[in-house]
């Protein structure tokens, strides 16, 4: 069920049966050469409209614009500050909370939002009015996306470029693969610069010239649709694991006592 598809008597019925929604959100920021900057935010959609579809969970509007200053040298690229991202989002979430909703799966497709929106759930969490939890596609499924490729990588690399192939072919330019492949980082690894154990950048384009990383020539839509399979399974389980929790379940745990 997509929530901005509803008439709101349909919707009333789901928050009088339902207590969850599914909450997809990415960023809107280069992807390399090859790829388009709504890479990230098409593959939260598409994730969650998957699940939802299987489910019967609601689905609400994505949100596109994430916290990604450090691609801020790539033409185009949008982004918040980190402040108004988390209040934005949590902002939505009790919005949520007002109909009923108590759980929440953030299907996040950026990197850069992880970190704020595992802030987000815990204010939540903390103020006992919701329980928002953050899922990544491939951190679901990450034996299956290192036996995909030879060279991964963080960012524009083959797994993204295969699900983008598999979800909006004609979004993806085929015939820059080996340009986003010579022109980026094709062995992340050895690219990111670090010294002494301290990591000496904040931009993508230092450690990437064209912002893609790993060997995009790897990737196809057949890899990106059995990827997409398969973390869409996880995403339905942990959907259905957060709804038959108890509320109890959910809370934060009281002040550890010597007591007891």
């Amino acid at each position: 069920m997509y929530l901005a598809d509803e008439a709101w008597p349909d919707l009333e019925a789901y928050f009088e049966s339902e207590t969850l929604a599914i909450v997809p959100l990415g960023s809107t920021e280069q992807h390399g050469p090859h790829l388009p900057l709504a890479t990230d935010h098409l593959i939260a959609e598409a994730f969650a409209t998957e699940v939802a579809e299987r489910t019967g969970y609601l689905r609400t509007p994505t949100v596109t614009i994430g916290v990604s200053p450090h691609h801020r040298q790539f033409p185009g690229t949008a982004w918040v500050d980190p402040p108004a991202f988390r209040d934005y989002v949590e902002s939505f979430v009790r919005n949520l909370t007002y109909h009923g909703i108590d759980r929440v799966v953030f299907v996040n497709a950026h990197g850069g939002n992880v970190q704020h929106l595992r802030e987000v759930g815990r204010r939540l969490r903390d103020d006992d009015v919701a329980y928002a939890i953050e899922w990544m596609w491939d951190e679901s499924i990450p034996d299956l996306v290192d036996e995909a490729f030879a060279r991964n990588g963080p960012h524009a690399g083959p797994k993204e470029t295969a699900l983008i192939q598999h979800l909006r072919p004609e979004l993806v330019h085929d015939d820059r693969f080996a340009e986003a492949r010579d022109g980026g980082a094709p062995n992340p690894e050895e690219s990111v610069r670090v010294r002494n154990g301290a990591a000496t950048f904040y931009d993508a384009v230092e450690n990437s010239d064209n912002g893609a990383f790993g060997d995009q020539t790897d990737a196809n839509a057949e890899t990106g649709a059995e990827l997409f399979d398969a973390a869409s399974d996880q995403l339905e389980e942990l959907c259905e694991w957060l709804a038959a929790r108890d509320w109890d379940e959910l809370r934060a745990p009281e002040r550890v006592s010597r007591e007891g």
